[in-house]
């Protein structure tokens, strides 16, 4: 039989991961999994409360334990934090571990998408957050684009077309 493969969702805060995700694992029959709500469920607690106990390092050594322990399965659907590409093991198991899809947006669609929502820690400063997402974009946007199979827009299409989208590339 073969061997069931993983489709692993990232990119930027606001992207989409969380909600094509589950679109996607819908349509192929996958399980779905978010690494931030897993942190979640394993320490009880909400992200910002990891961050502002542990500070990002702390929440970084959660996320890395998390990503590598869900990678391990077979047959999934991950999100996966926006900052988790920092990390070289991360990175590598990834790649190695089934397919990587770069969602990719604007800073002005993250900006509208983030907005309301006061679960971003890293939103959470006194920085104006199109400053913060522009500095992070700069840092991140390379490392998404190393690794990723498949590079996706998500800024002007509902998430089940870009998930049909996705799926389309996919050999499945």
């Amino acid at each position: 039989m073969a061997e069931k493969r993983n489709i692993f969702l990232i990119g930027p805060m606001g992207a989409g991961k969380s909600t094509i995700g589950r679109e996607i694992a819908d349509k192929l029959h996958l399980d779905f999994y978010d690494s931030d709500q897993e942190i979640e469920r394993r320490t009880g607690a909400d992200i910002s409360w990891v961050f502002d106990l542990e500070g990002e390092e702390g929440f970084r050594k959660r996320e890395e334990k998390v990503i590598e322990d869900l990678s391990e399965m077979q047959g999934i659907v991950l999100a996966t934090g926006g900052g988790s590409v920092i990390s070289d093991l991360i990175r590598n198991r990834l790649s190695a571990r089934g397919i990587v899809v770069y969602l990719e947006t604007t800073i002005d669609k993250q900006v509208a998408r983030t907005q309301r929502d006061r679960r971003r820690p890293l939103l959470q400063t006194e920085e104006d957050s199109r400053t913060v997402l522009e500095r992070l974009a700069k840092e991140r946007n390379p490392l998404y684009e190393e690794i990723a199979d498949h590079v996706v827009q998500t800024d002007d299409q509902s998430a089940k077309v870009v998930a049909n989208k996705i799926v389309e590339k996919l050999d499945f």
